[in-house]
């Protein structure tokens, strides 16, 4: 009988091609990982569920999770884009899937955070929401538009910009030779540093932000760096070009742990970096070995952690988790009170309540919305242009 290391072996020596999986669960099981760390930085960075020295210990160890998990989600959907998508693929299909993978959860909670904001009399005009609703709120350098309804949604605005310029973009990367792809990810790795130190020593630093430990930055600098989509764009091209050169062969592996041990250095050095450095680009290039290596483990077969049933279906709600999470956390702490305090066990259990309600809430809106949504834009359309 055929060993799996054998089975391994063998198809490591066929044409990648003929062994692209269709699932790739060790991503998918990455995926609420990286929902978990927005989780915990909104938890006890922002709404600070732990108080005290611990509370502020969590805060300082999450401090960058919530921007190292967007990043992650960024670079991931240019790879997974890149792997899944077949030539002649038509292009309305390929973005009716998209926009009907994002609105209905994004409509469902946008719904849910305005009726929570009205019923907690906050002062939240129409001008100031409006922008969400078509998913344009990045695009504004205004920190009222960028958080108004359910603040998490501005990746979103970011997503539909990067699967409209999918079918530009994949053509052109596609006719990059595969000698040169190492070649134009280190310029995409450029530009990301580039970006970086434009907003910190090219855009104003006036007016300064009003908030702890952002005094010496304006949002006009955030903005750039962190909200703005054509500047997010590079880490979704990031991710397509991993893709292509897992797809040509041309990746050089070094192993899923030490890739993950790479991200979690990479995780420490955002975390001592100043702001504009430590967030956005610049920050996510580390977290792209540990994605080119978790879809070779897939394709190989090769052992994996986060490829179990209970991994693969957290990685499903992920979505979902992500889209209610923030508006679970934001009622929690009203209903507590914004001077509430117990002892650190109890702050704790609180806190793994809220993770607890949050993946009940995903479970409710990924069955009941993403779900059967998904599967019904899915259904092919009759004629189209295709992407390539």
């Amino acid at each position: 009988m055929e060993t799996d290391r054998n089975m391994r072996e063998r198809r490591a020596s066929l044409p990648i091609e003929n062994t692209r999986p269709d699932r790739l669960d060790t991503l998918t099981g990455l995926r609420f990982v990286a929902a978990l760390l927005v989780f915990l930085y909104h938890s006890f960075r922002e709404q600070h569920l732990v108080t005290g020295g611990t509370g502020s210990w969590l805060a300082s160890m999450v401090d960058r999770g919530g921007s190292y998990g967007v990043g992650f989600f960024f670079v991931l959907s240019g790879y997974v884009l890149t792997w899944s998508f077949r030539p002649g693929t038509p292009s309305g299909l390929f973005l009716r899937r998209r926009l009907g993978k994002i609105f209905p959860n994004h409509l469902v909670t946008l719904i849910a955070a305005l009726a929570l904001a009205a019923t907690g009399s906050a002062a939240l005009t129409t001008t100031d929401w409006l922008p969400s609703l078509g998913l344009l709120q990045s695009w504004w350098a205004d920190p009222v538009v960028t958080s108004a309804g359910n603040p998490v949604s501005w990746s979103l605005s970011c997503e539909l910009f990067f699967y409209l310029c999918f079918p530009l973009l994949l053509p052109l990367i596609n006719r990059i030779p595969p000698r040169l792809l190492w070649t134009a990810t280190a310029v995409v790795a450029g530009l990301c540093a580039v970006l970086a130190l434009a907003a910190r020593y090219l855009v104003t630093d006036q007016p300064p932000l009003p908030y702890p430990g952002f005094e010496s930055m304006s949002f006009d600098q955030v903005w750039v760096v962190y909200y703005f989509p054509p500047s997010r764009l590079l880490e979704f091209v990031l991710g397509i070009l991993l893709a292509r050169l897992v797809l040509t062969g041309r990746w050089v592996r070094i192993g899923m742990l030490p890739a993950a041990a790479l991200a979690l250095v990479g995780y420490a050095v955002s975390s001592e970096s100043a702001y504009l450095l430590g967030v956005g680009g610049l920050a996510t290039l580390w977290v792209a070995p540990l994605i080119a290596e978790a879809a070779t483990a897939d394709r190989l077969g090769s052992p994996s952690a986060l490829r179990g049933r209970v991994w693969r279906r957290l990685g499903e709600l992920s979505f979902a988790f992500y889209m209610v999470h923030y508006l679970v956390l934001t009622e929690l702490r009203r209903a507590l009170g914004e001077q509430w305090t117990a002892p650190v066990p109890v702050e704790l259990l609180v806190a793994l309540l809220a993770l607890a309600v949050s993946l009940a809430l995903a479970w409710v809106l990924y069955e009941a919305v993403e779900r059967p949504v998904t599967a019904r834009v899915g259904r092919r359309l009759r004629p189209a242009g295709a992407l390539t």
